[in-house]
């Protein structure tokens, strides 16, 4: 009898889906990288917060109908590989593993910021070393125990923003120790948009990696022990989220300080508090914003070990990723991406400070392919199934329209990046990744036909 399962577990119960949705949504994109944001649109990052959500909220809606008609491992690969065709789920499964790697990468780089609060002379390439390690350990355990990691992880980072925009309100209505804040720091320091109408844009460049991994529950369908209901639910919720987390938790740090003294040397949620002399706030926040990297993290080893897993049961990924534990974790999937991961320490150890914009840029573009192929999958999805005269359970709002909007605004960010220039060579990298794909399918398929070509010669 082998040693492995054969199928993986449907270990995730819905308050699990529900948590795995917030922490792959809120991580090291909003707690540090909206500083970049701000520089650029002042308060008006707001407004960019809102305007990214709204199309992010659309992109799942359509990965959610797929996920609810089909819950399967593997998740957009496997439609895309289904409804577009060979290649698309090829490329759709490799770059979403891609860029959950340099996701993971960028949360890793971050804990080392998180940590030098603390204790300033730890190298971060050391602090990347001893979590990569503690987070690889528990995913390699089942699924429950991933799902009970970042329910609690999550349980942190919903507390504390709630908190922090209680704590805000205090500030800005009665003040602590002082005067009211009120709101006149939204338009007294330049305006509400004091770079102009090019910075807004550009501003949301930087805050559309906020939202790379959230279409992780689309991945958990496979292990959701009811996903027509939890699906559907996680998704329509994100919306709510997206206002109260992102919206909310940015208007409030916009309102009690002035956008233009906020610096890239740490989170802002927590520079903001250190600078107003609240002390304990500034301690809490920052071990939840340690909190939240390690959360997204853990969700990034999660999510590439089943997304290998998917592609080596669609046949375009090696078999040895369809190798289970006993407890049906995907060990070898868990195993190399983690290894992959410690690249991140030594691009901390070759390049301190300047690994994270570098990084965040070629996963921004890794996102949009990624969202950009749900999106085509979708409107093919759409086709397929008015062929057959099925029932779709979970619709888009305002289909196909919704789509076409969602690829401009694609189309848009891209070209927005080139206008950056720390961001600029990641648009270059795009069709460099895009051939290497195309290679990589190829291969693939001249193996497949040489191995038919084999067996015919066998048997004749």
């Amino acid at each position: 009898m082998s040693q492995y399962s054969n199928d993986l577990q449907r270990g995730l119960k819905n308050r699990h889906i529900q948590m795995i949705a917030l922490g792959g949504a809120i991580g090291t994109g909003l707690f540090y990288g909206s500083a970049g944001a701000i520089q650029m649109g002042g308060p008006s990052v707001i407004l960019a917060y809102l305007i990214g959500g709204a199309v992010i909220f659309l992109i799942m809606r359509m990965l959610g109908e797929m996920s609810v008609d089909e819950p399967v491992s593997g998740s957009f690969s496997y439609y895309a590989n289904k409804y577009w065709g060979g290649f698309a789920g090829f490329l759709s499964g490799w770059n979403y593993w891609f860029n959950y790697i340099l996701v993971s990468m960028v949360e890793l780089t971050a804990v080392g910021v998180y940590i030098n609060y603390w204790w300033p002379n730890i190298p971060h390439w050391l602090s990347a070393l001893i979590f990569l390690v503690i987070i690889t350990l528990a995913n390699l355990v089942n699924v429950k125990i991933y799902g009970e990691f970042e329910f609690w992880f999550a349980i942190i980072k919903v507390a504390a923003i709630i908190g922090m925009i209680i704590l805000g309100f205090v500030i800005i209505f009665s003040g602590i120790g002082g005067h009211a804040t009120g709101f006149s720091n939204l338009w007294s320091h330049g305006g509400f948009m004091p770079n102009g109408l090019w910075e807004f844009l550009l501003s949301l460049t930087v805050i559309m990696f906020s939202f790379g991994g959230i279409e992780l529950i689309g991945i958990t369908a496979g292990e959701a022990d009811n996903p027509n209901n939890s699906i559907p639910k996680a998704i329509n919720q994100v919306m709510w989220r997206i206002l109260i987390f992102y919206v909310g938790s940015l208007a409030v740090m916009m309102i009690i300080f002035p956008w233009d003294k906020v610096g890239m040397e740490g989170s802002p949620f927590v520079e903001i508090f250190a600078k107003m002399g609240i002390p304990a706030a500034a301690t809490i926040l920052n071990i939840v914003v340690l909190t939240a990297a390690l959360s997204v993290y853990n969700s990034g080893i999660y999510s590439n070990a089943r997304m290998l897993y998917g592609l080596a049961q669609q046949g375009n990924a090696p078999k040895v990723f369809l190798r289970l534990s006993k407890s049906g974790t995907p060990i070898i999937g868990i195993l190399v991406s983690s290894f992959l991961t410690l690249i991140t320490v030594i691009l901390n150890y070759l390049l301190p400070g300047k690994v994270f914009m570098y990084l965040l840029s070629v996963a921004v573009i890794a996102a949009v392919i990624s969202w950009t192929t749900i999106i085509i999958t979708n409107l093919k999805f759409h086709k397929a199934k008015a062929k057959t005269g099925e029932a779709i359970k979970f619709k888009t709002p305002w289909h196909p329209y919704s789509n076409y909007f969602c690829l401009a605004f694609m189309a848009m960010t891209v070209f927005l990046m080139t206008q950056i220039e720390d961001m600029r060579m990641a648009v270059y990298v795009l069709p460099v990744w895009l051939v290497v794909l195309w290679i990589g399918y190829t291969i693939k398929m001249s193996l497949i036909k040489k191995s038919k070509n084999v067996n015919k010669s066998q048997v004749v």
